[in-house]
């Protein structure tokens, strides 16, 4: 077993990495940013290390000062967490050229599935459905022939895209040519890379995710499927586990598939496939190469700790669990807490003044805050995830509305009302299978 690791992060993930490795005799070191020194997992940590200013790009974002730290305090491994340097190959093929073990997959993996094109030819190659598209990059003298064969509305998207950006719906050929020129260029300079593929704009679907682990040597396994829906500008707002409404026969045959993809590739540590699901079919998307903040949810219907796993594959100690060990049992539902209005989604960093965090049978809260913490105004917004768990998808939903109403955060403004005016409430959320545009629609945006 691993003897002390860096965490790279910072947050909710942050503290829920050591808690684990505190569970597992791992020591802890935290790296932090000057803004950062209050955190909850820097204060429980075996050691922190200050690595930059708050900027991201001066301290979590710092490849050298986080590689240093792990010197300094002679770790052994790094674990990314997820956002910021996760899903970095540069920095995963720094660490191990260090001498240090990265908590997740190779370099070579992460550069593969980062970039769409390459992910979606090998999901091909493993038999993984995929969206009907341009079957690699387009440029001006390729995009009308292939819209025009794949049928309008088409997606234009950025190869190196992610997290909602670097795309754009194109409804007419007209708009065509235009509409690829623009996302090209936001391409280049968001993410240094302006190569873009084509797909058929699916109008209502679904955003399923099929959760995975592989030991790196060809063995791998799947923990059954999420919904994560409910969205707001392509950002998740509400995921559940198990997804509802799939026909148990096609969630295995896709699930059989991602494995398999993982065995071709050898795939190390967790990752996830994103799948978009309309009319009872099943369409890759992306592999996020991390642990995803949804990650409970499977947690709690399969019963294993997906960090722990993580790190005991880290250590070469492989899978703890073969697939026929997999059960899914019962229903869990996350609902992510960030420090916005409620309103008009403007982040609202700031003291809280009071935090109370719901409890009883099936509650789970993962988050750093506590009364007298100060959210700074540097990073991304999410504070907390309220979990909830039950026998069935009704009863977990109820406790989540119960645990909803416990929850108490004063000082800021946060999202808390949202769940439990608009989504906690709503009839066709209740019945379960909401579309990827529901919330939004609901909120008229």
């Amino acid at each position: 077993m691993l003897d002390k690791v860096v965490i790279a992060n910072r947050g909710e993930i942050a503290l829920r990495i050591l808690r684990a490795c505190k569970e597992m005799g791992i020591k802890t070191v935290a790296v932090y940013s000057k803004a950062d020194s209050d955190l909850m997992h820097v204060r429980l940590a075996d050691e922190s290390v200050c690595i930059g200013p708050a900027p991201s790009k001066d301290s979590y974002l710092n490849i050298p000062a986080i590689i240093s730290a792990a010197e300094v305090t002679d770790a052994q491994a790094i674990h990314p967490g997820y956002g910021f340097l996760a899903e970095n190959a540069d920095f995963a093929e720094a660490v191990e050229k260090s001498g240090f073990i990265f908590v997740g997959p190779r370099a070579e993996t992460i550069h593969l599935m980062g970039n769409k094109v390459s992910a979606i030819e090998a999901m091909k190659a493993a038999g993984v459905p995929t969206v009907p598209g341009s079957d690699g990059p387009v440029t001006e003298d390729n995009a009308l022939s292939v819209a025009k064969r794949i049928g309008y509305p088409v997606i234009i998207k950025a190869a190196a895209g992610g997290g909602g950006r670097g795309m754009r719906v194109v409804h007419t050929e007209s708009a065509l040519l235009n509409s690829l020129f623009v996302t090209r260029s936001e391409a280049k300079a968001a993410f240094g890379d302006d190569t873009v593929y084509i797909e058929k704009f699916l109008q209502h679907p679904r955003h399923i995710e099929i959760q995975v682990v592989g030991d790196g040597e060809g063995a791998a396994l799947h923990l059954g499927d999420r919904d994560c829906s409910l969205q707001r500008r392509h950002q998740k707002v509400v995921e559940e586990a198990p997804a509802p409404g799939i026909p148990d026969a096609l969630r295995r045959a896709t699930a059989e598939a991602c494995v398999r993809a993982c065995e071709q590739m050898r795939y190390r540590g967790a990752g996830t496939f994103e799948f978009l699901f309309e009319k009872g079919r099943f369409y890759f998307i992306e592999m996020n190469t991390r642990i995803q903040v949804e990650h409970p949810v499977t947690e709690l219907v399969t019963g294993v700790d997906l960090i722990k796993e993580q790190l005991r594959i880290a250590s070469g100690l492989g899978l703890s669990r073969r697939q026929e060990d997999i059960v899914v049992r019962g229903h869990a539902m996350e609902c992510r807490i960030n420090a916005e209005d409620p309103r008009t989604f403007v982040p609202s960093p700031g003291l809280i003044k009071h935090f109370h965090a719901p409890g009883g049978p099936g509650v789970r809260m993962d988050s750093h805050v506590y009364s007298g913490y100060t959210v700074p105004p540097y990073y991304d917004s999410l504070i907390g995830k309220l979990i909830t768990y039950a026998d069935d998808r009704a009863a977990c939903l109820s406790r989540m509305r119960r645990a909803m109403d416990e929850l108490l955060i004063e000082g800021i403004r946060s999202n808390i009302a949202l769940h439990r005016e608009i989504i906690l409430r709503d009839d066709a959320f209740a019945q379960g299978g909401v579309d990827i545009h529901h919330l939004e629609s609901k909120l008229k945006l």
